[in-house]
């Protein structure tokens, strides 16, 4: 009996022994949950790029070849086409006939006034005559002077028709050339704008003529470009065709006001001695390195919005760290974004993983990764 007691006693021992060491043992762990020291920042993996100006398509805004001189030449009468001597794209001289009306209305009222002209020159003659007579009647005392004071106002008003005749012929006369569209500059036929048959009206554009001599890159461009160029700003200018063609402008003119639909503002780019492939018409990409020194381009997954401003974070390569900074985005669009203001070229910047960054969180870079 005192052994198997002796026994209990052993194993109630024992139990409470282990029950203490597990007591301690689970006191130390909380324990040193509860004080323990902060631990070590993850490093986290990321992509990056280095931030440069964009030199893809978006750097390029599509614009045409057009001549600094264009006129647009019409008819100064009313009347039906008959003839078209030129196409597009003919060369043609100053004083060329481009166009004619029918000539048979214009012709008959010119001898329509050269009949008028003729009677009033008759009426002219006899009332000379009568005031003539009158006068030697006047001079015998013959006649009263209210007869001579009236032949000598109908000779003033004969004198007077037949001056009005004469302008009248002389006007349709001038109207019977009007019936010829000639050119009014050495040039290039640039459209047309009327057919043979057809009738048009005075004013009513007929033939387009350009000169080829002077040749400039028309764009429409966006408010927050113009705001950053300046007239005399530098191009460089590109065949869509062939983009290895390409010739130096000058911005010569900058338009004042927006367009009303689209709101772009057209600019006038002067060429630099363009090759002949720059002909009229053709379509061009025209390159600004005033734009391309300040838009940066991005992709979209580098960019992080929060209460309402736009960051990025750009990495500290000796440190290996990233830091987040404000930017400001002057575009969006299916290839990216630009950044208008906040990034200097040459940095790096964190393209994927940065909602889960902290500001000076230690990472692991790829320097190898480019733009």
């Amino acid at each position: 009996m005192n052994r198997h007691r002796s026994t209990c006693s052993d194993h109630a021992r024992s139990a409470c022994k282990i029950f203490i060491h597990s007591f301690l043992l689970l006191s130390i762990l909380f324990t040193s949950c509860d004080h323990r020291t902060p631990r070590q920042a993850i490093i986290r993996p990321v992509l990056s790029i280095v931030a440069a100006p964009h030199r893809g398509p978006m750097d390029g805004y599509s614009g045409i070849i057009e001549p600094r001189y264009h006129t647009d030449l019409s008819f100064r009468v009313l009347g039906r086409v008959v003839a078209r001597d030129v196409n597009v794209g003919d060369t043609v001289k100053v004083g060329q006939r481009l166009a004619a009306l029918d000539r048979e209305i214009f012709e008959i009222a010119v001898r329509s006034q050269e009949a008028v002209l003729s009677n009033a020159r008759a009426q002219q003659v006899n009332s000379q005559a009568n005031l003539n007579r009158q006068l030697k009647l006047l001079e015998q005392n013959v006649t009263p002077q209210a007869e001579f004071d009236m032949a000598k106002q109908a000779n003033e008003a004969a004198v007077s028709a037949v001056a009005q005749a004469q302008a009248d012929l002389d006007k349709a006369r001038e109207q019977l050339t009007y019936t010829e569209l000639v050119a009014d500059m050495d040039g290039v036929v640039t459209g047309i704008a009327a057919e043979t048959g057809q009738t048009v009206n005075a004013g009513q554009t007929v033939i387009s003529i350009a000169s080829p001599e002077l040749r400039e890159a028309v764009v429409d461009l966006g408010e927050d470009v113009v705001s950053l160029l300046q007239p005399g700003a530098e191009f460089m200018v590109s065949l869509q065709i062939s983009p290895d063609i390409e010739s130096i402008g000058h911005i010569r003119e900058i338009a004042p006001q927006a367009d009303a639909t689209t709101r772009t503002r057209r600019v006038r780019i002067m060429l630099s001695d363009p090759p002949e492939a720059f002909r009229l018409g053709a379509t061009i990409t025209a390159y600004s390195k005033t734009v391309l020194k300040t838009n940066i381009q991005l992709p979209a997954s580098a960019i992080l919005e929060s209460n309402g401003s736009t960051f990025v974070w750009i990495i500290d390569e000796v440190n290996s760290r990233v830091n987040r900074v404000p930017v400001m985005v002057s575009n969006r669009n299916e290839q990216g974004v630009e950044i208008a203001s906040g990034l200097q070229p040459g940095v790096r910047v964190v393209t994927a993983g940065i909602h889960c960054l902290t500001e000076g969180q230690p990472i692991r870079f790829n320097p190898k990764d480019l733009r």
